[in-house]
């Protein structure tokens, strides 16, 4: 999904949906300024494009999150350095009782998400889109998933690990966690997707469908609407760019 997306996806929510806008603003405001900046950053691509005949090969996907500048100095010389948006140390529970943390996913690329395993709505497909990319990286480890749930009165383990066997997650690649709600609430919010309880909504919690593409360096690198079989597909295609970006040792 590419930015303006995003974009426009969060201001209509904003306004549709006003009881919920006080807690969601602030990933309006994060998806406008990012949409900003990386306009910039993308007129500065094409024409490095254009200058170097660049291939498609070499396409590279954004790092998305805001944009800290630094400046330091060094033997008298001032270094200005782009801080990006990072996914933070993490520790949850996984299906099978054991804790999966940040360094679980050390260099790999992997695909996060949030659900619920009693959610009548978006979960189901959601967790279909990311069942096709379970199956075509069987044999890849360097592809992982992460599925949080956001039902942590329900979600134990054992249920986790029940849902896991029923859509045939076999292995570890596909991890399913849980944790308190401060923790699964938090870092949603770094993985800048909505989640929260909400009595009004179908099974008592409401979230966004994101799949949230992250690289072997903890950067967001895609938002992908896990319902939208077409942007389903471009995650498909991003994450074999992803690998070869990575294979290459850029970041």
């Amino acid at each position: 999904m590419s930015n303006s997306e995003v974009s426009f996806l969060l201001i209509f929510d904003a306004i549709f949906i006003p009881a919920k806008i006080g807690f969601r603003i602030k990933f309006y405001f994060f998806h406008m300024m990012n949409l900003f900046f990386n306009r910039q950053r993308v007129l500065l691509i094409l024409v490095l494009a254009f200058a170097s005949c660049s291939t498609e090969t070499d396409k590279k996907l954004p790092i998305i999150g805001l944009h800290d500048i630094e400046q330091h100095e060094v033997h008298g010389k001032k270094i200005v350095d782009t801080s990006y948006h990072k996914i933070p140390d993490f520790s949850f529970i996984n299906q099978d009782s054991s804790i999966v943390t940040n360094e679980t996913f050390d260099d790999k690329v992997y695909i996060a998400n949030f659900f619920f395993t009693n959610c009548p709505s978006i979960c189901p497909t959601m967790q279909r889109s990311l069942l096709r990319i379970y199956e075509k990286y069987s044999e890849n480890k360097r592809v992982a998933l992460l599925s949080h749930s956001i039902d942590f009165k329900h979600d134990s383990p054992s249920v986790l690990k029940s849902y896991a066997q029923k859509l045939g997650v076999k292995d570890n690649r596909w991890q399913f966690v849980t944790g308190s709600k401060k923790d699964i609430y938090g870092i949603a919010e770094k993985y800048l997707v909505y989640a929260s309880e909400d009595a009004s909504a179908p099974g008592g919690y409401d979230h966004q469908s994101y799949l949230v593409l992250v690289d072997q360096n903890k950067y967001i690198r895609g938002f992908y609407d896990g319902t939208n079989d077409e942007q389903v597909l471009q995650l498909l295609k991003d994450i074999e760019t992803l690998m070869k970006e990575n294979k290459h040792g850029t970041n």
